[in-house]
């Protein structure tokens, strides 16, 4: 195992790698927007498209982990756009102002943001991955993937057939209507309880395991029975206010915990990371040479925010200049949590940008949405550019794999959300509807109004503390603001983990648990099942209504 940047490094950009990685890049990316927008959460997919890229290019005769690595940087990059944008932009919709933006505004935003990324993270990455002692959990466990994993056939069927599995019963459920959608509900006032009769829920409560989805469900505990249900029986207010307190609180915690990332993590350390000297090109890793094509990329990026997005000169540097600030954040959270609040740094900017006199709701969005992309490219890239460092890969070489997976990312993102727009109508966007994107309820919630400010205001002070604190204040504030059937299916996925764990651990006879990456590749073939299925269901529909 090499921390040399340039070991190894000639074998990592292939041509069959590229293909594999464009192929992948399509499905991930389309599978992430329906996920992010349906559970409003967006798993890290790199575990994933690490297992894949190794299994398909050894099909090719190719078994280099540096290969195989660039390729699942292509396949995996695409998902942090969708994210970005899933995250943002369908609260336009929520606010009913569908007319006011189209799919090439969207593509703008996604490029935009996706430029900046792709800068901010050349920039930074020598720093913040070879010279700041950050953890970067998901980097250091796709490395330890590769390097471990001997992933032939066996893997490869498991993957398969899990999701083949995930996606018939999809289809029986949604298609079909053979099972149902919802399990156990009752009509209880104000609070939608039932089971997601969902694989991709427990997959995601699975993969996430642990202290997250404990505190995911906490949350939801105290909004539904605290809240909702023990504060309208006592007589406390109304159904009507307590879902407002709900929400708002919900809302508050998330982006406190994107603050304390700022408070805790940023602002102590900022001058570290933003510190140079006279070689300055060299302490980033690069060469007098990059600065021509960065420079071209953020003049790029600019240009698209200011002339194709309508935003305003003083906004557009506003946007260029915390665009690096907040990638450095999302970087900085990345590298110790494994986790990427895009969305709470776009709201950031959306602010500054607010409080500078731009009042269009909609530029509002876009902005919001640049950042959110900015800063989801900025965690994944130095998350596989850690993976790199340990493994031997040239940095280059998974810079351009980044870029090609990314850019081909906006293209199938905004694709996806113009089909399911299309398939469902703007109205299936929002808390109770058929997308909860939670997330982008936050960002149009932000814009048009909080509706209760007092329980907002304690939200982001509880956040920041929590975070602070060293406690997942994030997953909280999930489980507060997501109706409550979305967060009673995580745990058992969570449960099930834990007794996988013990089971493996028992099997090791040493104590320790086990290092079989089963558990893994099953529940990120359910994950992937569903989500693919989901997206060609809304293609169907839409192309069945054009048919029609």
């Amino acid at each position: 195992m090499s921390n040399n940047p340039n070991a190894k490094s000639a074998d990592g950009l292939s041509a069959t790698g590229i293909v594999i990685g464009i192929i992948g890049c399509i499905i991930i990316t389309a599978s992430s927007v329906y996920t992010a927008l349906k559970m409003g959460a967006l798993p890290w997919p790199t575990i994933f498209t690490s297992i894949s890229a190794l299994v398909l290019l050894r099909a090719f005769g190719h078994r280099s982990l540096n290969e195989a690595n660039v390729t699942q940087i292509i396949m995996s990059a695409g998902s942090m756009v969708a994210g970005g944008l899933a995250f943002t932009i369908p609260g336009i919709w929520m606010l009913g102002l569908s007319d006011h933006v189209s799919w090439v505004q969207m593509m703008l935003v996604a490029l935009a943001g996706t430029l900046l990324g792709l800068v901010c993270t050349a920039l930074i990455r020598k720093r913040l991955v070879e010279n700041s002692g950050l953890e970067y959990p998901i980097g250091v466990a796709a490395a330890q993937t590769l390097e471990a994993s001997e992933a032939g056939g066996a893997t490869g069927l498991k993957l398969a057939a899990s999701m083949a599995f995930a996606g018939i019963w999809s289809v029986a459920r949604d298609v079909l209507g053979i099972i149902p959608a919802m399990l156990f509900q009752l009509p209880i006032p104000g609070v939608a309880f039932g089971l997601y009769n969902s694989p991709m829920m427990l997959s995601i409560g699975f993969l996430v395991g642990g202290a997250a989805v404990a505190f995911w469900f906490g949350g939801a505990l105290l909004a539904n029975v605290g809240i909702i249900m023990a504060g309208t029986g006592l007589g406390l207010w109304d159904v009507a206010t307590a879902q407002a307190i709900v929400s708002s609180l919900g809302m508050g915690l998330m982006m406190g915990s994107g603050l304390g990332v700022v408070v805790r993590d940023v602002l102590p350390k900022i001058s570290h990371y933003l510190g140079g000297n006279e070689d300055g090109w060299r302490e980033a890793g690069l060469c007098k040479g990059d600065a021509g094509l960065l420079g071209l990329l953020v003049a790029a990026a600019a240009l698209l925010a200011c002339f194709g997005l309508g935003l305003g000169p003083l906004s557009t540097l506003v946007i260029v200049l915390l665009g690096f600030v907040t990638t450095i954040m999302s970087a900085q959270s990345v590298g110790q949590t494994g986790i990427d609040p895009m969305e709470i740094f776009g709201l950031i900017v959306l602010l500054a940008v607010a409080a500078l006199g731009e009042h269009d709701q909609v530029k509002l969005f876009f902005v919001a949405g640049i950042i959110a992309v900015a800063c989801g490219l900025g965690g994944d890239v130095m998350s596989d550019f850690k993976t790199g460092q340990i493994i031997g890969t040239n940095p280059r070489q998974m810079w351009v794999g980044q870029a090609i997976g990314a850019l081909l990312g906006c293209v199938v993102s905004v694709a996806v959300m113009v089909a399911l727009v299309g398939a469902y109508g703007t109205g299936a966007f929002g808390p109770g509807q058929q997308f909860v994107s939670a997330q982008a309820s936050v960002v149009a919630t932000m814009v048009s109004g909080i509706p209760n400010v007092p329980a907002f205001v304690l939200g982001i002070v509880a956040g920041i503390g929590l975070y602070c604190l060293g406690l997942p204040s994030m997953m909280l504030g999930l489980g507060v603001y997501l109706p409550f059937y979305m967060s009673l299916s995580a745990p058992i996925g969570a449960l099930v983990k834990f007794v996988y764990d013990k089971m493996a651990g028992e099997d090791d006879r040493g104590g320790e648990l086990g290092h079989d990456d089963t558990g893994i590749v099953v529940a990120s073939g359910l994950l992937g099942g569903e989500s693919i299925v989901g997206v060609i269901t809304a293609l169907a529909t839409v192309a069945a209504g054009l048919m029609g």
